[in-house]
């Protein structure tokens, strides 16, 4: 008999922040840094995140520090445990 894994181990969508830089503009970035971009304000950020990610509000997490957008590919994106946050969802 196979053993497949279970659809909620094989469909895990990545987290998403957004939160705003310190020039207020409103940023949203996959964890690892391997999308993300600059808006002008929250909606935009959250339509682009749940865009990104196949429509899974509860992956968003909206920071509440500065967040600086980083295309680099690092996974510098990811807010310290430390890190004030909350689900959007």
């Amino acid at each position: 008999m196979k053993l497949d894994e279970p659809p909620s181990c094989s469909s895990a969508s990545p987290i998403v922040f957004i939160g705003r830089n310190r020039r207020g503009q409103w940023v949203a970035q996959e964890q690892n840094g391997l999308y993300g971009g600059l808006f002008v304000n929250r909606a935009q950020a959250v339509k682009y995140a749940l865009f990104e990610n196949g429509h899974h509000p509860e992956t968003i997490v909206e920071l509440s520090r500065e967040f600086e957008l980083d295309m680099n590919g690092s996974s510098s994106a990811a807010p310290s445990q430390a890190t004030a946050a909350r689900r959007v969802a």
